[in-house]
């Protein structure tokens, strides 16, 4: 394998990253790996809380696949074992304990959707329950004996969440620690994360040090917001791109968010080179209309995550729906054959994922049948046939009987 020069890999690795945690230290590793022609170990830990993944978590697995394609060894590290710990990392109050069998599930959709971004192939995939449930009792003494509490609150999660006298579950002081050793075990080289990660991650490089080892470089990329452009990307807020999504939602879902984060999205989102960068900032700034920037946008990412094919024909379906304010020619249908709540069917027919969404949805004005607007929450429908649409771009044929 011949590595890029020092200059010429680091002109990559800074792209889209908010820290690089030291640089000098990273300078010296690539001129070493290039020296001795050894690729570097690139950690990535995930803790499959959910099944599902979206454009926010490809953000660090796009910059785990720059460091594939530069030729150095990525390492996926399952955290079978400390998701049932739950990572409190920006949490207002203690994660929910999963069981090893949802975390175990949750991997390995995880692996399947992460195969859209990385090499698959080439990548080195470990489970970290492989170490962490062999420790003793006594180990795990030995590793909290490394740490102060005070030290650990200076987390400004921990501080906000003790000075507002919420409770803070001592297994949650042993998450980071728990991850150190991820970094430990591996000899990590690097370890990539969100910014919120960033204290997790000093945790390794001292856990490497106490251990005798070079610690790792972190580099931190920073959080995307959601489609509504305010809280970062998540399915509970809804405002989420699901790398499983049609490629008719992922290009609506796209073209819906605010025009302050087109730069943003091209960015972490698309994952496009600098001087696709540099052009977007140039048209925004001669003016050109913000529409056309994120129709190219949508299309980027619908080909990132399908093909160029299925960007098209995104596109052509969005401008039927949205600017010839038409309805799809094949929508799903839904047999009623009683009365029956408005909410209690958009809820029912899997529209929305609960009432209380579809609730707020019909207050907000965005429920439609047969083109009128319908914002009463005890609305009952008949059976009949017409046309049920929710929000912007979800249709549903109702059939009566």
């Amino acid at each position: 394998m011949k590595f890029l020069t020092v200059h010429e890999q680091l002109e990559i690795i800074r792209r889209g990253t908010d820290e690089i945690i030291p640089e000098k230290e990273l300078l010296d590793k690539l001129e070493r790996s290039r020296k001795n022609n050894k690729p570097l170990i690139i950690k990535l830990g995930c803790d499959p809380s959910t099944p599902d993944l979206h454009i926010g978590h490809g953000v660090v697995l796009h910059k785990l696949r720059h460091f594939q394609d530069l030729g150095h060894q990525a390492v996926l590290v399952i955290g079978d074992f400390t998701g049932m710990i739950g990572d409190p990392s920006g949490r207002n109050k203690t994660r929910p304990v999963l069981t090893l069998e949802d975390v175990k599930n949750n991997a390995r959709t995880y692996l399947d959707q992460a195969e859209a971004i990385l090499h698959i192939s080439k990548l080195k995939i470990v489970y970290n329950s492989t170490w962490l449930d062999a420790m003793k009792f006594s180990d795990v003494i030995k590793l909290a004996s490394k740490y102060t509490v005070a030290r650990m609150i200076e987390r400004d999660d921990f501080t906000k969440r003790f000075k507002a006298e919420t409770p803070i579950s001592i297994h949650e002081f042993l998450y980071p620690l728990a991850q150190g050793m991820d970094s430990v075990e591996l000899k990590a080289d690097v370890e990539l994360g969100g910014t919120d990660q960033k204290f997790n991650l000093l945790v390794g490089r001292d856990l490497q040090r106490e251990s005798g080892q070079e610690p790792q470089v972190i580099i931190t990329l920073p959080l995307l917001e959601g489609t509504d452009g305010v809280e970062k990307m998540s399915k509970s807020y809804g405002n989420h791109i699901a790398l499983t999504d049609a490629p008719e939602e992922m290009y609506g879902k796209t073209m819906s968010i605010p025009d302050v984060m087109i730069v943003k999205y091209f960015v972490l989102g698309a994952d496009v080179d600098p001087a696709k960068i540099k052009e977007v900032e140039r048209k925004l700034a001669d003016g050109e209309n913000p529409r056309n920037l994120k129709r190219e946008l949508a299309r980027t990412i619908v080909e990132k995550y399908y093909d160029a094919e299925s960007a098209q024909q995104a596109e052509q379906h969005f401008d039927k729906i949205h600017l010839q304010k038409d309805v799809p020619d094949e929508i799903p249908e839904f047999v009623l054959k009683e009365p029956m709540l408005l909410v209690d069917l958009i809820a029912a027919a899997g529209l929305t994922q609960s009432k209380g969404e579809a609730r707020r949805l019909v207050k907000q004005n965005a429920v439609k049948i047969d083109k009128a607007t319908i914002n009463d929450i005890n609305y009952k429908l008949e059976p009949k046939d017409v046309i049920l649409k929710v929000g912007k771009r979800r249709f549903l044929k109702i059939v009566g009987e």
